[in-house]
């Protein structure tokens, strides 16, 4: 019995360390493929990774998703200078987040559909982040990806999906046109594309917590001074980090609000 316990923990520990190892590749192709495109250079073919700074291509030891840039101390091996902290971040994020969403669903289509909606949010938070431009092409990519991993659980399910969308961007959409412009239509492709993906209750509550993140993070920014009311601040980062925390707390919350959201998350969520 102690034997079987022991080797179902060792899985458990190699599928964590696996998943993390994924996710930080994840993330540091997702970095590259963001700053190529922000940068309208081409991020498939023959393009190499070369040096931010000096522009020597990098080789196989260098482009090791986080150990690299611990191994290197941070600075690049040829001109010495400090690499962007970008990159390990983006291979953090994706890294920890990658994990944590293999601990929550398992190996499910959740699974699948959550790491779908977590990456390509980290893609779009990344451009909106260095250029203020979300890109309506992989935005609309989620949700279509979405809709299509929701035909196998039939009809319901791919509705579900295109109502998501439809309130992820209607929202947005309408507070477009009332502040006539106070926040751009990336914002509202963005939406569309996670509300396809997630679908309407889980898109709800993506608006809710990206809105309550941004607050958070933005109110005590203007009350110190560091940013004023008439500043950009992009807002896709946000509503990203508002449909990765429900793709934690998500099922809980429509059971707590059943009475608004209904009693069922939804497929594949419940």
């Amino acid at each position: 019995m102690e034997l079987a316990a022991t080797s179902s923990q060792i899985q458990s520990i190699i599928s964590i360390i696996f998943s993390l190892s994924a996710g930080a590749c994840a993330g540091s192709f997702i970095n590259a493929t963001a700053m190529r495109t922000a940068a309208d250079k081409k991020w498939w073919g023959g393009e190499r990774s070369s040096c931010d700074k000096c522009g020597v291509i990098l080789r196989a030891p260098d482009l090791v998703p986080i150990l690299s840039f611990i191994f290197l101390r941070g600075k690049c091996r040829y001109c010495k200078e400090p690499i962007s902290r970008r990159h390990f971040a983006a291979e953090i994020i994706s890294a920890v987040g990658t994990a944590a969403l293999y601990v929550r669903w398992g190996l499910s289509p959740a699974l699948a559909l959550s790491l779908a909606v977590f990456w390509f949010s980290l893609f779009n938070s990344l451009t909106d982040i260095e250029i203020g431009y979300i890109y309506d092409v992989w935005a609309v990519a989620l949700g279509a990806l979405g809709i299509l991993m929701r035909i196998p659980a039939g009809v319901p399910a791919i509705l579900d999906g295109v109502i998501g969308g439809a309130v992820g961007f209607c929202f947005i959409a309408l507070i477009i046109l009332v502040s006539r412009g106070g926040m751009g239509w990336g914002d509202a492709m963005l939406m569309l594309g996670i509300g396809g993906a997630v679908g309407w209750r889980y898109s709800a509550l993506s608006l809710y917590f990206g809105f309550m993140v941004g607050g958070v993070i933005v109110l005590p920014l203007m009350l110190m001074k560091k940013l004023k009311r008439k500043d950009a601040i992009p807002l896709g980062p946000f509503l990203a980090a508002g449909s990765v925390i429900v793709l934690f707390l998500g099922n809980a919350l429509v059971r707590r609000f059943g009475y608004f959201l209904g009693s069922s998350p939804g497929w594949p969520w419940g």
